[in-house]
C-alpha cells in the first residue's frame, strides 16, 4: 500500500492534473471515478496503472479484481492520501492514469466538430460527450481551446473520450483535414437558419466561446454561416447548448434523407 505523499506514482498525477503540457510529455492523463475507469476498460484503452483507497463500493472491489485479472497494474492507497490527489470533493476511491492515445481517424470522414475558444471545461466536455452521442467521427481541438484531456473535460465528457477521435489540430492541418468539407460557423448573425442548411453532405461544424465567438481563423475557415432561430428573448445560448442543436439537426436531415 502506497502511504507516502513522495510516492512517484503520486507525483505523476499530479503533474497530469495540473498542465497540459506535463500531459503531452508524460503522454499520459487521469480517469478519476469507477464509471469512467470502467468506460476506459470496456473500450480496451491503454493503461499505466489504476491506485485504489481503502474504502471501495461493492461496484468499486469488482471493478479492481477486474483490472488485476486483464493484468492491469494496480496499488492500493491510503483514503487520505488519495483525496488529496483526486479531483472531485468526494473521491470514488478509483484514479487511472491512461495512455494519451487518441483514437485514429476514422475513413471516411464525414461528420467533425470544432470547438473554438472554448475554454470552460464543463461545457468542453459536454460538447465532447454530445458529438459522441450524435455520432460525430472526430473533434478537432484548435489552438485557445481548453485541453480536451485535462481531469475535469474528461469528467464531463462522461467516457466519451474512448469512444471517438479527439485530437488536437493547428489551423493549417485543419484547412487540409477538410478539403471537400461544407464547413458550417455557429454565429447569431449568421447567415443562414440552421433548419435551412444542408448537413447532409460532408460536414464541419464550428462552435465558438461565449465570451469571445469564434476566432478569425475560425471564420476564414468557414464557408457557411448558421444561426439558431430563437423566438424567445434571448440574445445567445450556453456553448454546450448550441453544439447540441445544430449536431443533432445534422443527424435529423441525415435520417430523413437515409
Amino acid at each position: 500500500m502506497i502511504t507516502s505523499p513522495h510516492n512517484p506514482k503520486l507525483k505523476l498525477i499530479r503533474a497530469l492534473a495540473g498542465r497540459a503540457k506535463e500531459r503531452r510529455e508524460h503522454g499520459a492523463f487521469l480517469a478519476e471515478g469507477v464509471r469512467l475507469v470502467e468506460e476506459a476498460l470496456a473500450a480496451g484503452w491503454p493503461f499505466r496503472f489504476v491506485l485504489y483507497g481503502e474504502t471501495l463500493s461493492e461496484r468499486g472491489k469488482s471493478l479492481v479484481e477486474t483490472l488485476k485479472s486483464r493484468q492491469v497494474e494496480t496499488e492500493q492507497v491510503t483514503d487520505k492520501l488519495l483525496g488529496e490527489v483526486c479531483e472531485t470533493e468526494s473521491s470514488q476511491g478509483v484514479l487511472a492514469v491512461l495512455e494519451l492515445t487518441p483514437l485514429p481517424l476514422p475513413e471516411p470522414l464525414n461528420f467533425v466538430l470544432i470547438p473554438d475558444q472554448i475554454r470552460d471545461p464543463g461545457n468542453l466536455g459536454t460538447l465532447i460527450r454530445t458529438a459522441a452521442a450524435a455520432g460525430v467521427q472526430a473533434v478537432f481541438i484548435p489552438p485557445e481551446t481548453a485541453d480536451a484531456f485535462s481531469p475535469k473535460v474528461v469528467r464531463a465528457g462522461m467516457g466519451a473520450h474512448f469512444r471517438l477521435t479527439v485530437a488536437s489540430c493547428q489551423w493549417v492541418e485543419l484547412h487540409e483535414l477538410l478539403t471537400g468539407f461544407s464547413v458550417f460557423l455557429a454565429d447569431a448573425e449568421g447567415q443562414v437558419p440552421c433548419w435551412g442548411a444542408d448537413f447532409k453532405s460532408k460536414t464541419a461544424l464550428i462552435v465558438g466561446g461565449e465570451a469571445e465567438g469564434a476566432s478569425p481563423p475560425a471564420r476564414e475557415l468557414a464557408n457557411v454561416t448558421v444561426n439558431i432561430p430563437m423566438p424567445g428573448k434571448i440574445e445567445s445560448l450556453n456553448a454546450g447548448v448550441a453544439g447540441a442543436v445544430l449536431m443533432f439537426e445534422v443527424v435529423r436531415q441525415r435520417n430523413e434523407a437515409a
